[in-house]
């Protein structure tokens, strides 16, 4: 068992570990909501929108961190303007924030002399790198994913199945929508370090979308999210130990992987439930 165990007993494999860990614990959190609102495409825009204030934190010697929520904080402000104009769609306003700023942040980082460097680091993260205070500060970040989650559960819930039912309601359907980007950007800017901007959906989306076929209610679509993000960490960071892969690549890949298998699987279970179809008969 050895080849098992191995890996998680050098102490920086132990903090990406738990970096893992809790990054898929804020991902549950905001992820189902993006799959049940069918919202993959803006959290995709929001994860390449990071890049101008990663790179210009970067190429000034400035904390990353808050690059990428003053990145996050316009994509949200962006989406939230242009969807309230009557005549462009939302996914044409969505499309051009994502050319727009992952251009930007291209610009601002090819003034770089560690161009290669800078941008592989940026849209790639590196989970092994976690730090003891990165810990801290996605914990922090994780209490507020709950606070956020637990006070704007009944709002987001009527959003996402019935928009009209919650203006009625009186939940303020703009505002929990506004509310729901800062989630979705708080996960975002939490997880890129961990896998980078490009590969962050790989946690987002697919623990949520793999939970759906086998989860009843939301809460209980975001536990299996979390358990299936944990099995993807610690999937990801053993193959990566043992085939001298890209950590955080891998743990996007196993994420994608058990997405695959579980439609499978949740396929297949209905192909034995369902009756079968009598034969015709002849009079």
């Amino acid at each position: 068992m050895d080849w098992l165990t191995a890996p998680f007993e050098v102490t920086f494999v132990q903090r990406a570990l738990w970096g893992g860990i809790l990054v898929s614990a804020i991902c549950a959190l905001a992820g189902t909501w993006v799959v049940l609102r069918g919202m993959a495409f803006l959290g995709d825009a929001m994860s390449h929108g990071l890049l101008p204030g990663v790179a210009l934190a970067a190429l000034l010697g400035g904390n990353l961190l808050l690059g990428a929520v003053a990145s996050a904080a316009v994509m949200a402000a962006g989406v939230t303007a242009l969807g309230r104009t009557p005549r462009l769609s939302q996914d044409t306003g969505i499309g051009l924030l994502f050319v727009g700023m992952l251009s930007i942040g291209v610009i601002i980082v090819s003034r770089s002399q560690s161009f290669a460097v800078d941008l592989t680091g940026i849209l790639f993260g590196d989970v092994l790198a976690v730090r003891e205070q990165d810990l801290l500060v996605l914990g922090g970040a994780l209490l507020v994913a709950l606070l956020v989650s637990a006070l704007g559960h009944r709002a987001f819930l009527a959003l996402a199945f019935d928009p009209r039912k919650a203006h009625t309601l009186g939940l303020r359907p703009r505002l929990a929508h506004a509310v729901l980007l800062v989630l979705l950007g708080l996960a975002i800017v939490a997880s890129f370090h961990i896998v980078g901007t490009l590969l962050v959906l790989g946690l987002l989306i697919a623990p949520p979308a793999a939970a759906l076929p086998w989860a009843r209610g939301v809460r209980g679509v975001m536990a299996l999210a979390g358990l299936l993000g944990v099995t993807a960490t610690f999937g990801g960071l053993l193959l990566s130990w043992h085939l001298s892969t890209a950590a955080g690549a891998t743990v996007s890949a196993v994420a994608v992987a058990l997405f695959f298998l579980s439609h499978t699987a949740s396929g297949l279970r209905h192909l034995r439930t369902r009756p079968a179809t009598p034969h015709p008969t002849v009079d």
